[in-house]
This record gives C-alpha cells, sequence and structure tokens, in this order.
C-alpha cells in the first residue's frame, strides 16, 4: 500500500507545471508575464480540482487525508458506466446535493480558464470538448486508486460544470464589447 499525501502531490504538481513551463520558454525563447499569469489562473484551477477529486473531502485532525494507492484493493475496479444509477447513492440529502453540485461547480471555473488561456479554445463545442477530456482523464487516473471509483455520472457533472463556465465567459465577453 502506498500512501501520497495531498502536500507531496501538490509539490510534485508544482514541480511538472514548473518543468513543462520552463521547457515552453525555452522553446519559444521568451517570456510572457501576462501570459504566465493567465496561465497561473488554469494551474490553480487544476491543483483545486486535485484537492477535490483525489483527495477524501474530510479532515483527520484539520489535515488532508493522503491518497492511498493500494494493489490488493484495486480489483474489482470501482466504476460505473451506466449515467444515473448511482448518481444519488449517498445516504444523506446534503452528501447528495454536495456530489451533484459540487461536480458541477468543481468544473465552472475551467469553462471561464480555458478560453481565456487558449486561443483556440473559443467556440462552446471547443471548450466542451476539452473540458470533457479533462474529466475523462481525471476519472480514468481514479480507477487504481483505493479510495476513489470511476463514475460517467461524473464525467456528465463535470462536464456540465464547464458548459456552465462557459456560458459564464461568454455572457461576460458579450457585455465587454
Amino acid at each position: 500500500m502506498i500512501e501520497i499525501s495531498f502536500f507531496a502531490s501538490e509539490i510534485a504538481f508544482a514541480a511538472i507545471w514548473i518543468f513543462v513551463r520552463i521547457c515552453v520558454w525555452i522553446k519559444q525563447r521568451r517570456f510572457d508575464w501576462k501570459r504566465e499569469a493567465v496561465l497561473l489562473l488554469m494551474y490553480i484551477n487544476l491543483a483545486v480540482i486535485i484537492r477535490f477529486v483525489f483527495f477524501p473531502r474530510t479532515l483527520v485532525d484539520g489535515h488532508v487525508q493522503p491518497l492511498i494507492f493500494d494493489t490488493a484493493e484495486v480489483f474489482p475496479l470501482r466504476i460505473n458506466l451506466i449515467p444515473m444509477v448511482h448518481l444519488f447513492r449517498y445516504g444523506t440529502i446534503r452528501n447528495k446535493i454536495w456530489n451533484v453540485v459540487g461536480n458541477m461547480v468543481m468544473f465552472i471555473p475551467s469553462g471561464i480558464v480555458l478560453p481565456i488561456v487558449y486561443k483556440k479554445l473559443k467556440s462552446f463545442w471547443k471548450v466542451i470538448a476539452a473540458g470533457a477530456l479533462i474529466s475523462l482523464c481525471i476519472e480514468l487516473l481514479q480507477l487504481p486508486l483505493a479510495t476513489r471509483a470511476t463514475d460517467i455520472d461524473d464525467l456528465i457533472l463535470n462536464t456540465l460544470g464547464v458548459a456552465a463556465g462557459y456560458g459564464i465567459y461568454a455572457i461576460f465577453r458579450h457585455f465587454k464589447r
């Protein structure tokens, strides 16, 4: 069994992000502060998603519980490919609402940030496709984790969150003109 702390995962994510950005700077032979500030929004967005998707929501002694990778518990895979079957499987009404609303709200910033950061993602369908792809990657990364499950409902709700975020982006862009 391997336990990965939240702090260690964020340090690894930050190191990968910085490495990629340095490679881009070297390749482009320039550093654009404005672009990096906008890209920082995407980094923060992804860091928050990592926190809430991979690590348990509840705190123990004020600390985020670790991510658990246990090869003995990987199989059978916890995967749901049938929409709406387990959407409301959580005990209390509060947890059911948290599941539905939380999965959507967590991805609203992606729908706003993606078209700002990436000029080729200006259309609704391109942003939706990019957001769905991000969500699909996250769901696939959850497959080997003992405490997480891969669920089509999460993919659908995350994508709806991206759509809502793009709607907010489009409204602001419309009023800006």
